[in-house]
């Protein structure tokens, strides 16, 4: 049941990464570009504060004890989609949202990830994520409390 939550977890970290870390970035090279104070400009505190609960996510993701699934979704589908933009640019660009039928901020986040993409942000972030999946004790079942009770009294021989 722990790694089926780690599996629902890794759809929402991904979701996170690709669709929040997008539009965020996006915003935030829109603001730099034109050159807008983000204490006066709502869209910009709002991009920070998405990067900030995307930062935030990750790093609770990559310490927490949780299944080594959580990670692995997302690194997956980071990695898999820098080795498709390394092999092949314009399908690796294929697969962004565009076209006319899309909302506007759907767009953006979408300029957004294929920024990332290209500069190697997700190539990075997908091999981070997939360091803890390396680790075996984030397979194993944590040990509880009587576990733990016994292997004490038996190291003093009692």
């Amino acid at each position: 049941m722990r790694h089926f939550f780690g599996l629902l977890l890794g759809v929402v970290v991904a979701a996170a990464v690709l669709l929040g870390g997008g539009w965020a970035s996006q915003e935030a090279v829109r603001g730099a570009a034109q050159g807008v104070d983000p204490a006066k400009d709502t869209r910009m505190l709002i991009a920070l504060g998405v990067m900030a609960v995307v930062g935030l996510l990750l790093g609770l993701v990559l310490v927490g004890r949780v299944s080594p699934l959580a990670t692995f979704v997302p690194s997956m589908a980071l990695l898999a989609w820098t080795v498709v933009y390394v092999l092949d640019v314009s399908r690796a660009a294929s697969l962004v949202p565009t076209g006319p039928s899309v909302q506007a901020e759907l767009l953006q986040a979408g300029r957004g990830m294929l920024m990332l993409l290209s500069t190697g942000v997700y190539g990075l972030l997908g091999v981070a994520l997939f360091l803890p999946v390396l680790m075996p004790s984030r397979w194993a079942r944590p040990e509880s409390d009587e576990e733990q009770e016994e292997e004490y009294e038996e190291s003093f021989g009692f």
